[in-house]
């Protein structure tokens, strides 16, 4: 079952809920993503398209976790400049207390989560095979957001997307000190 919340939409300061989200729709896609994020940077226009293709079918929130006294680049004001520029149409929501990020077990961003009708969690897998180039690593792959689409149109279509998921690679959700989750995994910044 999707964890429940409610967090301030960035751009609009209302408080938005779960069940918000996911009204009258067949499913519900929460991302945990951010601003500094070099993956997120890499898929953020895909991000948008996807708001605007699914629009009225699939409920979608971003949802931003980061530590901000550590990483102000992630802070809310940020938040919704990078929402603007980019026609988000769905809500960018900050999670403050990083409570929301635990009770889904995010660990990194961009981090997908896809739901069905019945706020079961159909998929948790990575966007696509493109991985922004840093150094020697990343690829030319360009981004189409096919395999989180598939999973999407077979949520929407009332089918379960299939099983055999790649994780979602990126930044880690910048915890803040004393949480418990900051010595997790390798950092990129």
């Amino acid at each position: 079952m999707a964890p429940a919340f409610e967090l301030q939409d960035v751009v609009t300061g209302k408080a938005v809920g779960r069940d918000d989200v996911a009204e009258d729709m067949k499913g519900m896609l929460v991302m945990f993503v951010c601003v500094h994020c070099p993956y997120v940077k890499h898929v953020e226009q895909e991000l948008a398209r996807i708001g605007v293709d699914y629009e009225g079918k699939i409920g979608i929130a971003a949802i931003s976790s980061n530590d901000v006294e550590e990483f102000p680049q992630d802070a809310p004001g940020e938040m919704k400049k990078q929402a603007e520029r980019l026609g988000w149409r769905f809500p960018y929501l900050w999670d403050e207390s990083q409570e929301v990020a635990r009770s889904y077990e995010a660990a990194c961003t961009p981090d997908f989560f896809l739901f069905d009708a019945e706020m079961k969690l159909v998929y948790r897998g990575q966007l696509d095979g493109s991985r922004p180039r840093r150094g020697d690593s990343g690829n030319d792959e360009p981004v189409t957001g096919v395999d989180l689409r598939r999973a999407l149109d077979a949520v929407v279509a009332g089918k379960r997307p299939d099983t055999n998921q790649r994780t979602s690679l990126g930044c880690n959700i910048k915890w803040k000190v004393g949480t418990g989750n900051r010595e997790q995994g390798t950092e990129v910044r």
